[in-house]
Formats: structure tokens, C-alpha cells, sequence
């Protein structure tokens, strides 16, 4: 398959590259390190996300050149869709992405239904950055100091500053090399991490009025409503990380973070901190992820969604 992709790549000239709704570090770094290596090599490309760029990731090496708006796709030749597990996940325009003439899947997710012609899926891999590194190993490309910048963002934020199970030897070897390539970990752990606008401190201090801390089931959860937010002047952005904090918590297995879209619409983001599979419970609602890390939508009143969450939680022990 990773012969076919290549080939793919060598005789295609116009090219799209997407991802998920409300891109994070390891969708944005995997799309921008991809975009590069396909305009160095002379190639016409596109990169589409439906979602603005969060503040902390806009310093990433070509993040200028996204674009929100689709237009018309029957100029690509193929279209690559990075780190989802399905096509719906790109958002309103996936019916339209998915015409394009050839579909590329590269993805880490368990729950991935295989949907695109080409795939490359290592459900065991700590990133999608990590799966593109190893492509462009794989084709002998050199590795320019922005690709390496972009690669190694997306390997240190789906390894949570390289703190989850799903940090392997390969992802630690591909992360070395990526700094012998000239990306600055210093750097760009700041960007990412120490760059918070005055309004997501604001909200993680509403949102901690929330907490609930169920010590008997180990279990953590805090709320973002749509009311804090507009408060505070925040977005949903800056909800980010704020599922990290509540399963910082001793004695905490599972953590939730129920993030309001809309009335009665929430999002929910759960990690676990390694006996219970929260993909799994996910799963039971129509979403997906990792073992230790998952999400999924769910339509209904907080508090009887809490209530059907946390009964699975406890079924997944």
C-alpha cells in the first residue's frame, strides 16, 4: 500500500490535503509537513480545513496557506485525508471530497472503517505526524528544517508532551531525528503550550467551578458551557488541554471534559490514564479514538448525559 501511495504521489500533479473538524497539533503539523514536501517536489496543492487554525499552532511553517473555503475538486488528482478515522469527520464538505478521483487515508485511530482507496493505518503508531515521517523515509526525501518543525509538533502533541502509552521507541527515534532536522523542541513547546490568551485562562477557571471529582468510580468531568464562553471571550479552541487537567487529578482513571457546541449539544473529549478503554465508550455514542484517548458528540440534557457517560465508564472497568 505505501508503494501504491508513493506512486500515487510521483505521477499525480494537483493535489488536496484535509483533515478533521476543529484541527489539533498532530492534524495541522501532519497536513503542513505533507504540504511541503509535495510543493518542493514542484507538485500543485491545496490544503482545506473547514475549521480556523487555533492561535497556538498559527506559527507553524505554512500555516498561512490553509484555506476554508473548498471550491471546485475535480482539479485533483488525489486527495489526502489525514488523521480520521472516517470521511464524515472532515465536515460539511465530505460528500464533495470524497469524489475526488483517488482517496488518501493516512491515520492512527483504532476505530478507522478503512474508507479511502490508499491507507496507512498503524493504530499502535503515537501520531499521523509519526505515519507521514515514515512515508517520507520510506521515499529517501530529505527532511527540510519546516517539515521537521511541523512533524515533530504533531508527534509532541498527540504523545501529550510525549507523556501517553501511546509514546513508543519509534515515536522517541522519530522525534530525535526530527531535531537532528533543526526542529527546536524548546521553541515550539512554547508556542504550543505557554502562549494561552488571557481568555482561555478565564474560561478553565469557570470551567473549574464544574469540576466533579467521583472518587469512588475514579472519575473526573468539568463543563464548558456556551454561556462561559461567550463570558469570557473565549472559543471552543481554547478548550484544548483542559481534559489534561482534570486527569491530573491523584487517584482520577478517567477524566471528561463535556465542551457545549450548542443547546443541548455537547462534545465530549475523554482520557484515561490506562486500565479503561475509552474508545470503547466512545464508541457506544457514535464516536472513536485510542484506548487512553477518545471522543464523540452526544445530543441531550447535561445531566442525563453524565448520567448514561458515566454508566459506561463504569461498564468499560
Amino acid at each position: 500500500m505505501v508503494s501504491e501511495i508513493i506512486a500515487a504521489i510521483k505521477n499525480g500533479r494537483n493535489f488536496l490535503i484535509t483533515s478533521h473538524m476543529r484541527v489539533d497539533g498532530d492534524a495541522l503539523g501532519s497536513e503542513l509537513a505533507l504540504y511541503l514536501m509535495l510543493k518542493e517536489s514542484g507538485k500543485s496543492v491545496v490544503v482545506y480545513n473547514q475549521d480556523d487554525t487555533p492561535e497556538n499552532y498559527r506559527f507553524l511553517p505554512a500555516a498561512a496557506c490553509i484555506v476554508h473555503e473548498l471550491g471546485d475538486v475535480s482539479r485533483f488528482d488525489a486527495a489526502f485525508i489525514l488523521d480520521c478515522s472516517d470521511l464524515e469527520r472532515v465536515g460539511e464538505e465530505a460528500q464533495k471530497i470524497g469524489t475526488v478521483k483517488t482517496l488518501i487515508n493516512i491515520d492512527h485511530h483504532v476505530s478507522n472503517g478503512r474508507f479511502c482507496d490508499l491507507t496507512i493505518l498503524d493504530a499502535e503508531a503515537s501520531s499521523t505526524g509519526e505515519l507521514i515521517y515514515g512515508l517520507m523515509r520510506e521515499m529517501r526525501y530529505a527532511l527540510t528544517k519546516d517539515i521537521c518543525t511541523n512533524l515533530y509538533a504533531a508527534i509532541l502533541t498527540d504523545t501529550g508532551g510525549f507523556r501517553y502509552s501511546s509514546t513508543r521507541a519509534e515515536s522517541l527515534r522519530a522525534a530525535g531525528e526530527l531535531v537532528a532536522g533543526g526542529a527546536d523542541p524548546q521553541w515550539i513547546s512554547e508556542n504550543i503550550y505557554e502562549n494561552d490568551p488571557p481568555q482561555k485562562i478565564k474560561l478553565l477557571a469557570r470551567a473549574l467551578e464544574t469540576l466533579n471529582l467521583d472518587m469512588a468510580q475514579k472519575i473526573s468531568s468539568m463543563v464548558v458551557t456556551q454561556k462561559a464562553m461567550q463570558e469570557t471571550g473565549a472559543s471552543y479552541d481554547h478548550t484544548e488541554g483542559f481534559v489534561d487537567v482534570i486527569r491530573s487529578v491523584n487517584g482520577v482513571e478517567v477524566a471528561v471534559l463535556y465542551s457545549q457546541l450548542k443547546e443541548n449539544y455537547f462534545k465530549l473529549s475523554l482520557r484515561s490514564k490506562g486500565k479503561v478503554n475509552v474508545e470503547k465508550v466512545a464508541r457506544l455514542f457514535g464516536g472513536g479514538g485510542h484506548f487512553n484517548a477518545a471522543a464523540c458528540r452526544i445530543e441531550g440534557d447535561i445531566e442525563e448525559i453524565k448520567t448514561r457517560v458515566n454508566r459506561a465508564i463504569t461498564g468499560a472497568n
